[in-house]
């Protein structure tokens, strides 16, 4: 898996192989709530009930398994909106290897509080470009790296959800998946275009995180500007790695607002009767455009990434947008 070549199924079940005593694997189950609500059968994937609360921790526990024994004594060093930096602390914590987590202010409050009680060392930075330019000062101080979407061993971590998803789920046409920097859908997409031929894939960002869209726009990854509330889909531009996998592999990336992203949170609590976060909100906004444009018949997958926001996160979000 070096430089920027697409990973494989095969890279994904040796993670899968690798992973499985630390994981859960979690439920993939249909939803009659969302499927009324959006007009068509929907399957979800629960991965907010993952470890540490979202997907990250598939791929944080893959990068920290492979890592030497000098890179794990060392100490690791990672960038985060909020739930890598809890998975990369509560993972090194179980491993008994030490961690600095380096966050923008705008991580959510208790992602701080946890990745801190786990152990690891937090510092939080003025914007995500301050805290990703800081971890490669640290990485240069000897740290290893546990990047949250450019690394070919992270992206297969993740790819594992993928992996469950065509293992447990009825038949499906379309599958939606949020977009960070591109980790997950990557590897998500390289599973389930091994496992279920045919299958669309479809990106999902918020219009102040637009990593991705950009990157397609421009043919390779850019900076991009960064406004979205939704900071743990707030990644400065995506990875050389993770836009091959995009553009290779997904149908389209979609964008919806920063509102419809938590009235998604909002309909996921009503309808799924599960608490997510705007970055697995999105997909509900997203999907009735995927719906519009693939016609009757479709079979909805949607990848419930995480849920590592507090209700008094969502209240004040509601308000601002004046959803309540």
């Amino acid at each position: 898996m070096e430089g920027n070549v697409l990973i494989t199924v095969a890279d994904v079940e040796a993670e899968a192989e690798r992973i499985a005593a630390y994981v859960v694997r979690t439920p993939t189950v249909p939803s009659p709530g969302l499927s009324a609500f959006l007009g068509a059968p929907v399957t979800t994937k629960l991965e907010l009930l993952q470890r540490t609360g979202s997907f990250k921790a598939r791929g944080a526990t893959a990068k920290l398994l492979a890592l030497s024994e000098a890179e794990r004594a060392a100490g690791v060093v990672a960038v985060s909106g909020g739930n890598h930096g809890i998975a990369v602390a509560e993972m090194a914590g179980a491993l008994d290897i030490k961690a600095t987590v380096v966050m923008p202010r705008s991580a959510p409050g208790r992602a701080v509080e946890v990745a801190e009680a786990a152990g690891a060392s937090v510092i939080l930075a003025d914007t995500m470009g301050d805290a990703f330019a800081l971890v490669d000062e640290l990485q240069d101080s000897g740290l290893a790296l546990v990047h949250p979407f450019g690394d070919p061993v992270v992206v297969a971590g993740q790819g594992t959800v993928g992996l469950e998803l065509a293992e447990d789920a009825g038949e499906l046409t379309d599958v939606l998946v949020s977009i960070g920097g591109g980790g997950l859908i990557s590897g998500v997409a390289t599973a389930l275009h091994a496992r279920r031929p045919g299958v669309r894939i479809w990106g999902v960002e918020t219009e102040g995180a637009r990593a991705m869209s950009e990157a397609l726009a421009a043919g390779g990854p850019v900076p991009v500007e960064l406004s979205s509330i939704v900071s743990t889909l707030s990644a400065p531009s995506a990875s050389p790695l993770t836009y091959e996998h995009v553009s290779a592999l997904v149908t389209d990336v979609l964008t919806v607002t920063d509102a419809e992203a938590v009235r998604g949170t909002l309909d996921l609590a009503d309808h799924a009767k599960v608490w997510a976060e705007p970055a697995a909100g999105c997909l509900l906004p997203a999907a009735r455009q995927v719906l519009e444009r693939v016609g009757d018949g479709a079979k909805l997958g949607l990848v419930v990434c995480g849920g590592n926001a507090t209700t008094a996160d969502v209240t004040a979000w509601a308000e601002r947008f004046g959803l309540r």
